[in-house]
Formats: C-alpha cells, sequence, structure tokens
C-alpha cells in the first residue's frame, strides 16, 4: 500500500508544475527562481520517497500546494504583486 501511496504522491507533484510556473504571470523572476528551486527539491523527496516506498511521498503534494498557496499570497499581500 505506501507504495502505490508514493507512486500517487509523485504523480500529484507533478500535476504541482503547471501552477509554479504560471507564477511567472504574477511574481518576479527572483521569486520564480525560489518557487521552482523549492519544487526540486519536493521532486528530489517524491521520487526518494517512491525508491524507499514511503507513504510519507503522498504528503508531497500537499507541502508543495501549501508553499505555493502560501508564496504567492505572501508576494500579494506584502510585497504588492498583482497580474
Amino acid at each position: 500500500m505506501s507504495r502505490v501511496a508514493s507512486w500517487l504522491g509523485l504523480v500529484g507533484h507533478l500535476g504541482t508544475l503547471p501552477f509554479y510556473l504560471a507564477s511567472g504571470l504574477v511574481a518576479p523572476l527572483w521569486a520564480i527562481i525560489v518557487l521552482l528551486v523549492a519544487w526540486a527539491v519536493l521532486f528530489g523527496l517524491a521520487v526518494r520517497a517512491v525508491y524507499r516506498r514511503s507513504a510519507w511521498g503522498l504528503a508531497v503534494p500537499f507541502a508543495a500546494t501549501g508553499i505555493w498557496l502560501g508564496g504567492m499570497s505572501a508576494g500579494e499581500a506584502f510585497l504588492g504583486w498583482t497580474p
């Protein structure tokens, strides 16, 4: 069961990539780079979870969504990012 969960986590994480790439419509270049580095680190964790057959891989897309949503919301609220 944990093998399936880790694969679902990896597939779910890949589904967050379009949101990270679309951040360029609102965020400046430096923020996009930071977000993509965070996405890549989480991708590495998801791949590692697949190799270890860990169910914790299922948490990766939720973390990715939280980081993206938090980063974009903070940028809009505190740094004045607007489309």
